[in-house]
């Protein structure tokens, strides 16, 4: 059966948490370009309709357009399809209806905001159960200034924007119901699929199934090879493969100096659980020399990528393989700009010419949660499903400023290693969704041993989310940023730690 909902992509950086957020409350959904809309609703009967958020001005020229049919779609019953407009989806409602839409006056709204319930509206169904006051999550330029006729407010900012409005099976939204920050933002997507009529259609056990229908469908009679950091993307799919690709799955890590301290022992270990083959190779000295002289951070993972997928296209046409397996996950796609959006950065695993070798990224539409709960249904250890994520070129793109060279390569190697001892044996470690340990070339003055030292910094970054969508910077314990910046800058070639607790956005959670 085909998902009752379709969420239409309007150049949304958090479309797909809209799909995530629908999942969890066990409803399938579909994302269609524009373009593609039009089609759809026309072919298949849907219960509702969700306008992504975007970056654009409804009033600019070619800003993205909804087929004008999701205002006329009927059910199946013959009663009109629900609607919802998200930021950019609401605005576009309001002018496509005869209402008003003009850049914000004064300061832009972005972020955390306060939400007030107009009147009775506490009453009216999409905000039932939440609280007449509520935190959102705005991140609008523009803003409705005058509604369309028919439509009603139901909820204000305190900055005085037009926040909700409604029309009877037509809603729309200034701000972000999707996104972890909106404290109500699960119930109000849940009141508005319980009037859409929207029936729960899946669950996580489901999953196990579908990736092996698919990608055993998209293999073939072929083989393939996945690349294997033994994290918890590419461990979990693996495991989940492993049993129905019986001899034509070969796991490769590629070790190209990027790895953590103690990392590689954790990979075969992982390999192991995931009952897989595994080939390791040691590949330092041609990432060393990929890297020679590169300071820039794009031009970094573009050095990467290209050397990674060399070696994984030279050791899949060793094994004979037709297809490269990835465990890419959903917010590799959205950062990558390939499911709408604005491109954030590049990703080893997203885009690579691999010539006649098909690749396939059959976790391609979860987020990390849900990779993990996946691990745990299919029975991997507690390393693999609670283990932090690290990104592909690993330490690499954690060199900042200057190249990685091998020499800065083990000086956060270091680093790293003692501030996870640190931050494990105080009992933080575990409450971090992942933390970032960087080396910033930037030499600075110190004080060593009465003499005057020169070097590099360390910076320390924790932070806690569910989606990695969005983060919140966490601020450490005085007495742990003592222990840490006392240990590491007792290295020779570090003279300073900097501790950074901003949140994702503005910042993403990697420096580079």
């Amino acid at each position: 059966m085909l998902p009752k909902v379709a969420i239409i992509e309007l150049g949304s950086q958090t479309t797909l948490l809209i799909e995530r957020t629908l999942r969890e409350l066990g409803v399938r959904s579909v994302i269609l370009d524009p373009k593609r809309a039009a089609g759809w609703l026309k072919a298949n009967s849907l219960r509702a309709v969700i306008l992504s958020g975007g970056a654009a001005s409804v009033y600019e020229d070619g800003a993205p357009q909804p087929p004008a049919e999701v205002l006329s779609q009927l059910r199946e019953d013959g009663q009109p399809v629900a609607v919802l407009g998200i930021c950019y989806g609401m605005q576009w409602l309001a002018q496509q209806l005869g209402g008003k839409v003009e850049p914000v006056s004064g300061k832009r709204e972005y972020g955390k905001a306060i939400l007030n319930l107009v009147g009775s509206t506490v009453s009216d169904e999409f905000f039932s159960g939440t609280f007449q006051r509520q935190t959102v999550w705005m991140s609008h330029g523009d803003s409705v200034i005058s509604l369309p006729e028919g439509f009603t407010a139901l909820a204000h900012s305190e900055a005085g924007t037009i926040a909700a409005m409604r029309n009877g099976h037509i809603w729309g939204v200034q701000f972000h119901p999707e996104v972890t920050h909106t404290g109500q933002g699960k119930t109000i997507l849940r009141n508005f699929l319980l009037f859409a009529g929207c029936e729960q259609d899946w669950a996580p056990s489901s999953l196990v199934d579908s990736i092996r229908e698919n990608t055993l469908k998209q293999l073939g009679d072929g083989k393939a090879i996945i690349g294997f950091s033994g994290g918890v993307d590419s461990t979990t799919l693996t495991a989940t493969l492993a049993p129905v690709l019986p001899q034509r799955l070969l796991a490769l890590t590629i070790d190209g100096g990027q790895l953590r301290e103690g990392e590689l022992e954790e990979i075969r270990s992982h390999a192991a659980a995931a009952g897989v083959e595994l080939l390791v190779i040691d590949a330092r000295e041609e990432f060393a020399e990929a890297m020679t002289g590169v300071t820039d951070a794009a031009e970094k993972r573009l050095r990467f990528k290209k050397a990674y997928t060399a070696i994984l296209v030279r050791e899949a046409k060793r094994f004979g393989a037709t297809h490269v397996i990835q465990g890419t996950l959903a917010p590799d796609l959205i950062e990558s700009g390939l499911t709408g959006g604005a491109e954030i950065k590049g990703h080893h695993n997203v885009g690579n010419d691999m010539g006649d070798l098909v690749q396939l990224h059959p976790i391609g539409n979860l987020f990390k949660y849900e990779v993990r709960a996946l691990a745990q249904e299919i029975g991997l250890p507690e390393s693999v499903w609670g283990r932090q994520p690290s990104p592909g070129p690993g330490l690499i793109i954690r060199v900042v400023g200057v190249p990685a060279t091998p020499d800065k390569l083990e000086i956060v190697r270091w680093a790293d290693a003692r501030v996870r001892e640190i931050l494990e044996r105080r009992g933080l470690y575990d409450n971090l969704a992942q933390l970032v340990v960087a080396y910033i070339g930037v030499d600075t003055v110190g004080v060593k041993g009465d003499a005057r030292a020169y070097g590099g910094a360390i910076v320390v970054r924790g932070v806690e989310t569910i989606d990695f969508m969005t983060a919140r910077g966490v601020h450490l314990p005085d007495d742990v940023e003592d222990e840490i910046s006392t240990v590491l800058t007792g290295h020779k070639e570090i003279v300073r730690v900097w501790y950074d607790s901003i949140n994702k956005p503005p910042a993403t959670i990697e420096y580079q």
